[in-house]
């Protein structure tokens, strides 16, 4: 059946409207003209950037924006006046790389200088495809044309991905050589995440970021599905820690230390470990603690607490070889009981007792504390839990959090850098964002395993990141008094900024 609508009779036909030159111009105007623009300065696509990315140990990008002020770098690079100017006619994304010889590059896009590909350029800049980077200084910019002319590598796999978050986001990549400058003798802990790439954003407070890492350079993994984001710690770490990292496994952060023979030997000769007693180490979740000591030889005192389950003879075995092993280096043990203090009025079942859960603390010839050992009792119960000491004496309480792997099975890390940064205890090449920090929080996850079978991470060892940190509020400023000046201070201050640093030890350095 087909409906049928009726005609309507008595109506007028439609009236034709004939042409309209005016509106006709118009829509024709507002829709050729920007057209045309487009041509002539087409949004760049950063396609350069694959070429950037691999001749850079760490590149940064940055979104411009009206009420920014023209950033340092830019007026540094292409001068006060120039800067401005071309500052703005920028919109989206720009970066900034640094290359093996350590100095900053500025990177913008080419159309900033003009529709045509002959257009002028500033001194040491050079065309990379719709990109235009300018080099720092002449010796820079001579190795930036030798590194150009060289056959760039199409980026695969996390490369590709780190490439992707630059041209789209404010962002970081680096590689193994700039982890290894920026974190300085820390590095060795980080192996993990030699090679990455974070999103990051600004907060009313401080930064916050999430990305991934391989613990292989230049990986090509495909990227797994990302996880939940872990929620956050609620409290921020005491004033009496100074540091707090918590493990699904120790390997996890000792791997890069243990695998080498050269150091791994060593160790195991000095401290009475074998091949089963380091695997049972290295498997064992864990929780580390660095706290200030205000008093005494040392800085700062170190904390290793692990999780040791409820079989117990082999660790009380080779804690046996270990106290073994330092009393051949000619230290004592202030809580042995063959010493005559602690032998007097043992009865069989303190001594029994002792010999279950023993505690050690050693000192040298002088008397000062390095550190011991003992047993400790989770706040919420359960299998006693292995405590290790360095750089102070044993700690009173007999009940402590327990080493409770962080969800995901990674690591998790907070911090005080400012606190550490005051004692001395951080790179001196970390971000100055990052030394100012009051607190800092990173998490880690390793990446869901790609096929059934494989270990997490998969072949590449890839980690899931994320992490946040917080500044201190600005001060406001002193009110003014009618006190005389006083006199500046007679102590020397070095030209490289630096303080004089005190004559007590760290736990590092012993």
């Amino acid at each position: 059946m087909t409906l049928t609508l009726p005609r309507w009779k008595g109506l007028p036909p439609a009236p034709r409207l004939g042409p309209l030159p005016i509106t006709s111009a118009l829509i024709a105007l507002l829709v050729l003209a920007p057209a045309s623009q487009l041509h002539r300065f087409p949004r760049s696509n950063a396609e350069g950037l694959e070429r950037v990315v691999g001749m850079a140990t760490l590149v940064q990008s940055f979104q411009s924006g009206d009420a920014r002020p023209v950033p340092l770098l830019w007026q540094e690079r292409l001068g006060a006046e120039s800067a401005t100017l071309l500052w703005t006619r920028q919109r989206g994304t720009w970066w900034q790389f640094w290359g093996r010889e350590g100095s900053a590059h500025l990177v913008v896009p080419a159309r900033l200088f003009g529709p045509q590909a002959s257009a002028p350029l500033p001194g040491r800049a050079v065309r990379v495809d719709d990109l235009v980077v300018i080099a720092p200084d002449p010796l820079s910019f001579q190795t930036l044309q030798q590194e150009l002319r060289r056959t760039a590598r199409t980026p695969r796999g996390l490369e590709q991905r780190c490439v992707n978050l630059l041209r789209s986001s404010q962002a970081v990549v680096w590689t193994k050589l700039a982890l290894a400058q920026i974190s300085g003798d820390l590095a060795p802990l980080l192996q993990r995440f030699q090679q990455g790439c974070l999103t990051v954003s600004a907060e009313a407070d401080g930064l916050s970021w999430q990305g991934e890492a391989s613990a292989k350079p230049d990986s090509v993994a495909t990227s797994p599905s990302l996880p939940p984001v872990p929620s956050p710690s609620r409290e921020p770490l005491p004033p009496d820690l100074l540091l707090e990292v918590a493990g699904a496994r120790l390997d996890l952060l000792l791997d890069a230390l243990l695998s080498n023979a050269v150091i791994r030997q060593p160790l195991m000769d000095r401290y009475g470990l074998d091949q089963a007693a380091l695997e049972r180490l290295q498997n064992t979740p864990f929780l580390l603690r660095l706290r200030p000591q205000p008093k005494g030889p040392f800085q700062a005192s170190l904390e290793l607490q692990l999780a040791v389950g409820q079989e117990r003879s082999g660790w009380t075995r080779w804690l046996s070889a270990l106290g073994q092993a330092l009393e051949r280096q000619g230290l004592s043990d202030q809580l042995s009981p063959s010493r005559p203090e602690n032998a007097a009025g043992n009865s069989a079942a303190a001594t029994a007792g002792r010999a279950k859960l023993a505690s050690s603390l050693w000192l040298r010839d002088d008397g000062t504390p390095l550190g011991g050992w003992r047993w400790v009792v989770p706040t919420a119960g359960g299998a006693p839990e292995l405590l290790f000491v360095l750089g102070a004496g044993l700690p009173g309480a007999e009940r402590f959090a327990p080493a409770r792997p962080p969800a995901g099975g990674g690591l998790s890390l907070r911090a005080r850098p400012e606190s550490l940064a005051a004692l001395g205890l951080l790179p001196p090449d970390l971000p100055a964002v990052v030394r100012r920090s009051t607190q800092l929080e990173i998490l880690s996850a390793p990446a869901a395993a790609s096929k059934p079978g494989a270990s997490p991470g998969g072949d590449a060892g890839l980690s899931w990141l994320w992490g946040s940190l917080r500044l201190a509020a600005p001060k406001a400023p002193a009110a003014a008094t009618t006190k005389p000046a006083q006199a500046p201070s007679a102590a020397p201050v070095s030209q490289s900024g630096s303080e004089k640093t005190s004559g007590r030890e760290t736990t590092s350095g012993r």
